[in-house]
């Protein structure tokens, strides 16, 4: 069978770098579907190169402009051998394309869906956004399949009653929490935070929906001294919110990696913040709770669905950091049912698209 995907993670860890985890979950799904093209949504600025192992083939667009990311995926899906199955990594930009490649090729359209876009707030979020919601209504109505992360996207597309055709496969993003806990850190990155009674982690975006400032106005406004903030991520708004640290005096207690891998901060982490306006999922959470460490979320994804050790507004956000700190608990538990194994996830994940055709 031959899928041929449309979407694209223009991140240091997504599709296009070849060994992270996101690429080698494309391998497994191709190797499943038998073969599976993907076009992803590049700049020519990100030199991102033509890939092709095994029976995964990822053209990137390498577009002078955002806003011709279309055109080109459309010209590039012309010279490709005809797909079964349409599958479109969101239901916006590449939802709409994936919409008209799959008419051109009178082949199905799956969906994905990674972000609660009918939360209040993502509209409040941006004009953008109250646009990409009217294309949502749009490319959904006409899809074949559906694939939702979390029971809350699920429950939001069934209280908007917008008549979709295609039943709702919930299946949450893989954590591949065994990584995670083999990835051990090493004795130089431990001695770094060793002298604070308390290391706060947070892992994100850094991004205005992401609101990680919520965060360091939290640790500001908490009564110990001796806790520090560690910022994995990277974004647009990281000079902003180093002008905070500053500005509130704490730039001996925050420290920003930069886009590292998560992976050996949640071994010595005491507290998880996930500080997000919205969230479709919240991959953090769910590692951060595997991995036995408390999480104060705001009320996003599957913060409540995966058992938050605390879950509070931004009002009280400060509050509830103070309150962690000082009682605890120590240790979080995951509530939430992962698939048993990668191959497993994969299977589920294929499944989804596979059966349109069968």
């Amino acid at each position: 069978m031959r899928i041929l995907q449309i979407g694209g993670d223009r991140s240091k860890r997504g599709i296009l770098e070849r060994g992270s985890s996101a690429y080698l979950r494309q391998e497994a799904y191709a190797d499943s579907f038998g073969k599976l093209d993907i076009i992803a949504f590049t700049l020519a600025s990100d030199n991102a190169p033509e890939l092709t192992e095994g029976n995964l083939h990822i053209i990137p667009t390498t577009s002078k402009a955002k806003w011709v990311y279309g055109i080109d995926a459309r010209s590039i899906a012309k010279h490709l051998q005809r797909p079964e199955v349409v599958s479109a990594q969101d239901p916006f930009e590449a939802g709409l394309i994936a919409f008209v490649i799959a008419r051109h090729f009178h082949a199905p359209l799956h969906v994905q869906i990674h972000t609660d876009f009918l939360d209040p707030v993502y509209a409040k979020h941006s004009q953008l956004n109250r646009l990409r919601i009217r294309i949502a209504r749009f490319v959904l109505r006409r899809a074949s399949g559906v694939r939702v992360v979390s029971n809350r996207i699920a429950e939001s597309l069934e209280k908007a009653d917008w008549k979709l055709k295609a039943d709702l496969q919930v299946l949450p993003m893989f954590a591949d929490i065994e990584r995670i806990k083999a990835w051990m850190p090493n004795a130089e990155l431990r001695a770094r935070f060793e002298r604070f009674s308390k290391r706060i982690l947070v892992v994100s975006r850094l991004e205005r929906e992401k609101r990680v400032s919520l965060a360091i106005d939290a640790l500001a406004r908490a009564d110990t001294k001796t806790a520090c903030l560690i910022i994995v991520g990277e974004g647009s708004e990281r000079r902003m919110l180093e002008n905070q640290v500053e500005e509130l005096g704490l730039r001996e207690r925050v420290f920003f990696e930069g886009g590292v891998d998560a992976a050996p901060y949640y071994h010595f982490a005491d507290l998880v913040l996930v500080t997000s306006e919205y969230e479709g999922y919240g991959l953090v959470i769910v590692e951060a709770l595997a991995m036995k460490k408390p999480v104060l979320s705001t009320d996003v994804g599957v913060a409540r669905e995966a058992g938050a050790t605390m879950i509070a507004p931004v009002s009280l956000f400060a509050e509830a950091l103070n309150t962690l700190l000082k009682n605890g608990p120590h240790e979080g538990v995951l509530k939430l049912q992962l698939p048993v194994s990668f191959d497993e996830y994969v299977r589920e994940y294929c499944n989804g698209i596979m059966k349109l055709v069968q």
